[in-house]
């Protein structure tokens, strides 16, 4: 899935209509993938193709020569599917596919300074497309205030529209959301400033 120019322009604007009502921050990550499996992925087109000599040895009567070229051909089809995220990704137990995907949000937290505001009053809406992925962090001053069981809304939300393609609806609806919680927890007062950038990051 792709982000158009325009969608991106209306994901900023949305973050900049939340963020002058409040004094916290909205920061916005869009991840194709989260887990890199490429490893694994070579392992499991090895082990099938070091198993392939083995079945057709006992399985027909293929000259040696045949049965190398069906292995090398095996190995070579394997890598070349495991090369679409979808089929890497396929590979990972999906508990293991949301620890990952949990980790890189949190990364993505503190690279993207989410932590530096002074009233901790910061949120991240991260999505991982391939893992089908979706997680609210707020920081721990908006965290103290609103219960992690209402962030699972703004989660629904983001989720049903993602569902649908609609990657950027998905996202406006959870900025205003996100801001609507900020405003009436840390209402814009005239020392607030905007510290970080207004905008999708796809990574």
């Amino acid at each position: 899935m792709t982000v158009s120019v325009e969608d991106r322009e209306r994901i900023a604007a949305a973050i900049r209509a939340a963020e002058a009502r409040s004094a916290g921050e909205i920061v916005c990550v869009l991840a194709r993938v989260s887990a890199d499996a490429s490893g694994l992925s070579t392992l499991a087109a090895a082990v099938a193709a070091l198993a392939l000599p083995w079945i057709l040895v006992g399985a027909t009567v293929l000259p040696v020569q045949r049965i190398l070229v069906c292995q090398v051909a095996l190995f070579a089809a394997l890598l070349a599917l495991f090369r679409l995220p979808a089929a890497r990704i396929a590979l990972l137990p999906r508990r293991a596919r949301r620890a990952i995907a949990h980790r890189l949000a949190m990364e993505q937290f503190i690279i993207r300074g989410i932590a530096r505001k002074k009233d901790r009053c910061g949120i991240l809406i991260f999505v991982s497309l391939a893992e089908h992925y979706a997680r609210v962090i707020a920081d721990d001053g908006i965290a103290a205030k609103v219960p992690q069981k209402e962030w699972q809304g703004v989660v629904d939300a983001l989720v049903a529209h993602m569902r649908d393609g609609r990657i950027a609806d998905g996202f406006v609806a959870a900025i205003e959301q996100c801001g609507d919680k900020l405003a009436q927890h840390f209402p814009r007062t005239e020392t607030t400033r905007d510290e970080l950038p207004d905008r999708l990051y796809t990574i």
